[in-house]
């Protein structure tokens, strides 16, 4: 299939030095909130990528769940295999792909394990069945078939059939703390706005980008 028409002129919006804010994670909650208004699907979806040993790249779309001054926060299992590649290598890379704002956000950092308690905190405030999947799935591991997971769920709502769900230990959160946040705005003639905010010792480096 030749995808060489298969193009769109980008509008005008622009993205200007005055308008952003210098701190990054401000910039983006204020560009996280317009996303949300203006009704981009799952504005929380991020792609998640990470190295092994080899150096080979893996890529995945997870959820970001809350985000502060310390970085960005998302959940899984510790087991599976971006976990083990973070073991490993805890540099990773975030990509938020705003296409309707034309829009993305590349976020470049350290992944960290948080506390069990602020696990326990979000683990508590998901939904019963979210609670139980937790539970049910050893993931990234190989499995026989669907038959086998929901199995597994029937005997996990047998064992918790009362009372509260507990934190599995091998499940909770990472914080991405930023190194590196780049904006970019998509641009006429495909000349895009973008900007490089880059950690210091004494705070955040921006520079405009060439397109």
């Amino acid at each position: 299939m030749d995808l060489a028409d298969f193009r769109k002129e980008y509008s005008s919006r622009g993205l200007h030095r005055e308008d952003l804010d210098p701190d990054p994670v401000a910039q983006f909650s204020t560009w996280f909130q317009q996303a949300i208004e203006v009704g981009v699907n799952e504005p929380n979806a991020m792609t998640l990528a990470t190295v092994d040993e080899t150096g080979m790249p893996f890529q995945r779309t997870v959820l970001l769940k809350y985000f502060d001054t310390d970085g960005f926060v998302f959940f899984t299992n510790y087991g599976s295999r971006k976990s083990a590649q973070i073991a490993a290598n805890p540099k990773v890379s975030l990509l938020f792909p705003w296409i309707t704002l034309e829009r993305q956000v590349i976020v470049q950092g350290t992944a960290e394990k948080i506390s069990s308690a602020e696990s326990l905190k979000y683990f508590a405030s998901r939904p019963r069945e979210s609670q139980m999947g937790a539970w049910v799935s050893n993931q990234s591991e190989v499995i026989t078939s669907r038959k086998f997971l929901m199995q597994k769920l029937a005997e996990i709502k047998d064992k918790f059939q009362h009372g509260e769900i507990p934190l599995p230990s091998f499940w909770g959160g990472y914080r991405v703390k930023p190194e590196m946040i780049e904006f970019w705005q998509g641009g006429p003639a495909r000349l895009h706005d973008r900007f490089l905010y880059q950690k210091s010792e004494t705070g955040w480096k921006t520079d405009r980008l060439s397109p």
